[in-house]
């Protein structure tokens, strides 16, 4: 755990994927052929908590969707890449967007579309139903699965390993 904890410490900018991440992986389309996801409070509010420390959040996700588009707006990311099929090109232009090395970022995803972007940053996390080679190649496993607690988890051990969780739940407990 010290390796994570110290990987940890030095990102400035961490990266969500959607899909069996951000939700549990469940596709809802509507009759009209409009699609629907779940995404967690707990996990929206972790995020949250993590930008408001000075992480910076962004978004990469194969799938183009309305929704996300929302969700992100409601989150406050501006670094939302859709319909990125090559996950470390997306990977690479955000990078290069906001200066930062690649060992400062972070990447949460569930499956093998990740692993050029997970392979190539400082912390990459998984969530525990993904595939065995994607979670062999994640630094950390999180224990709650996608869309129930995942990102809030990552989001908790960043501000934790940056000293800067407990300011942020200092104004809950006032």
């Amino acid at each position: 755990m010290r390796e994570i904890y110290e990987r940890a410490r030095n990102i400035r900018v961490a990266v969500f994927d959607v899909d069996g991440v951000l939700t549990d992986g469940t596709l809802y389309y509507l009759p009209s052929g409009e699609e629907l996801k779940a995404f967690n409070v707990l996990d929206g509010h972790g995020m949250k908590m993590l930008q408001e420390s000075g992480v910076k959040l962004a978004i990469i996700t194969s799938r183009t969707s309305p929704c996300v588009e929302e969700r992100a707006r409601n989150l406050g990311i501006d670094l939302l890449y859709q319909g990125a099929g090559d996950k470390l090109a997306a990977f690479n232009a955000l990078l290069d967007h906001c200066g930062v090395a690649a060992d400062s970022c972070s990447f949460i995803g569930d499956d093998v579309v990740d692993l050029p972007a997970m392979r190539r940053c400082g912390l990459a996390a998984s969530v525990p139903d993904a595939p065995p080679v994607v979670r062999r190649q994640a630094h950390y496993v999180t224990r709650a699965r996608g869309g129930h607690g995942a990102a809030r988890e990552l989001c908790e051990l960043i501000m934790q390993a940056q000293g800067t969780l407990s300011a942020r739940l200092a104004a809950y407990l006032a």
